[in-house]
């Protein structure tokens, strides 16, 4: 779809605070594939707007007076995109299990924005050229079609690749870098050298551990940077 190349993401912003709404129109009025069209303080009139006016991408607050930023986004039968915003940590997850893009941890700089952003846009690529929703994976002489929301994480052993699906396990000559390059990032991320979990069934995070479906997995060093998601200033 070659007119996808010059497609600009449609968007509003969410958030009790008029402050908080400039920085995200500033940050927004620089970034050449993103129309801000609408702010609103309150999330009730962005809720009416939102019936009249369809956007490809929401910029919402958490914690806003009467509704919080999770439950507007459950009330919402047909959702856009979500990159939410906050000043605090403890709902990461929860946003996470509702498949928003990011989480921008309040003051966010214009470069973290434009991450977040970039994140956004790619997404909104995948989602409307026709990507699959399923691999076929290798196994002796035979290719498995699995779908990508049934493999829980895959692990790396030795010259292959085990795949750890929702009934069972598959083991593929595969290298772990063909593996990666294979699965799409906004369903998978890369925990640990010998280690990619599914986003969807990340249940816990901790700084050098996540749980996916019971089981702990290590998160290596130089992969915490890609629970970015997750990102907070730390001491």
């Amino acid at each position: 779809m070659n007119y996808l190349n010059n497609y600009t993401l449609t968007s509003i912003a969410i958030d009790d605070e008029p402050i908080a709404l400039q920085i995200v129109q500033s940050h927004a009025a620089k970034v050449p594939f993103l129309t801000l069209k609408a702010t609103f303080t309150d999330a009730f009139k962005a809720m009416d707007y939102l019936q009249k006016e369809a956007v490809d991408l929401i910029f919402l607050d958490i914690k806003m007076p009467d509704i919080s930023g999770l439950d507007f986004l459950k009330s919402l039968n047909r959702k856009p995109l979500v990159i939410f915003t906050t000043a605090y940590t403890e709902h990461a997850v929860i946003s996470f299990e509702l498949d928003a893009v990011d989480y921008l941890l309040k003051p966010f700089s214009l470069a973290r924005f434009l991450k977040a952003c970039n994140k956004a846009n790619e997404l909104f690529q995948l989602r409307n050229t026709g990507v699959p929703d399923h691999i076929f994976i290798k196994t002796g002489y035979e290719q498995v079609k699995v779908r990508f929301e049934d493999i829980y994480y895959i692990e790396a052993e030795g010259n292959y690749v085990n795949f750890v699906l929702k009934n069972s396990k598959l083991l593929s000559r595969m290298t772990f870098s063909e593996t990666e390059n294979s699965l799409p990032k906004n369903k998978f991320i890369r925990i640990h050298r010998s280690y990619m979990a599914a986003r969807a069934h990340i249940d816990k995070i901790e700084r050098h551990q996540v749980l996916v479906n019971g089981t702990i997995l290590p998160v290596g060093d130089s992969y915490i940077q890609n629970l970015s998601m997750f990102e907070q200033k730390r001491p």
